[in-house]
């Protein structure tokens, strides 16, 4: 079995993390054969209760877990019901999006609708991936941005390599007032155009990679009152944990290098990230 990466230094102040998937991590979905990061995470045993524990000892005192089929997103919305720090996201990923029939939206929309689900997500476009079609695609992410706005919770964007087509669909079908870019994978113009609409970007694990000089850069670009910080454990976990799973508690890693690149104290960026988590997902 791979050994868990080591904690990390704490940091000095609290943080949180905007994006995980702890259905995964504790092995209550099955991991495909296909999925060895996720298969990796299972075999630790971990538990809700212990990743939370393992976070807040680095200063990582709450988190988002995050649904992306209609199960993963029942399970997610009841552990944030009975864990005080944990807020929830639910919603059919883009991959599954053929899946997204007007029953399983109905529910969805029904779960964003609990108190302890913040946000609808994650949703959005994947073209590097084919297992669903570009048209699935599109009617899946125009219906969750409306179930976001019927509900008034957050709307969590997976963009992968379909940058422009996310900002004409949050365009034409009219964004929510609070938007968020998953594990932003843009460069610096698409930054620029993310603060021009005043969309929140959320960082990580792949901004500390060494060939990912344009991310850095979009990141520097990026205002920390619109910035987040993430793990999307347990995959993308930071230099110099590369393929093994990922987990809340390494956090700090991606969080000190954002500070570094944005030349501010560690601790700034905390305030501001964790002011931010605010204003995206509520107190709480």
């Amino acid at each position: 079995m791979t050994k868990p990466p080591a904690p990390p230094e704490p940091l000095s102040a609290p943080v949180f993390d905007s994006h995980c998937h702890l259905d995964i991590m504790v092995g209550d979905r099955q991991a495909s054969s296909g999925d060895p990061v996720a298969q990796a995470a299972q075999a630790a045993s971990a538990t809700v209760r212990g990743i939370l524990d393992d976070a807040r000892a680095v200063g990582v005192t709450r988190l988002v877990t995050i649904g992306y089929d209609l199960p993963s997103s029942r399970w997610n919305a009841e552990v944030a019901a009975a864990h005080a720090d944990v807020h929830a996201g639910v919603a059919v990923h883009p991959n599954e999006s053929h899946a997204a029939t007007p029953e399983v939206l109905a529910e969805i929309e029904e779960l964003a609708g609990r108190p302890e689900v913040r946000a609808v997500g994650e949703t959005g476009l994947d073209y590097f991936r084919d297992w669903a079609s570009r048209d699935d695609q599109h009617a899946s992410f125009r219906a969750h941005i409306e179930i976001a706005k019927r509900t008034e919770k957050a709307l969590v964007i997976h963009d992968r390599e379909a940058h422009d087509d996310v900002l004409k669909v949050l365009a034409a079908e009219g964004a929510p007032p609070v938007v968020v870019f998953h594990s932003f994978s843009g460069d610096a113009e698409m930054a620029k155009k993310c603060t021009d609409a005043g969309y929140f970007m959320s960082f990580s694990g792949p901004v500390t990679y060494k060939k990912n000089d344009a991310l850095r850069e979009a990141a520097r670009v990026a205002p920390a009152e619109l910035m987040l910080v993430e793990t999307d454990a347990p995959y993308l976990p930071p230099v110099p944990h590369r393929g093994k799973p990922n987990a809340p508690y390494l956090v700090p890693i991606t969080l000190r290098c954002l500070a570094e690149v944005k030349n501010v104290h560690p601790d700034r960026l905390c305030e501001a990230i964790s002011d931010n988590g605010v204003t995206v997902f509520g107190e709480w």
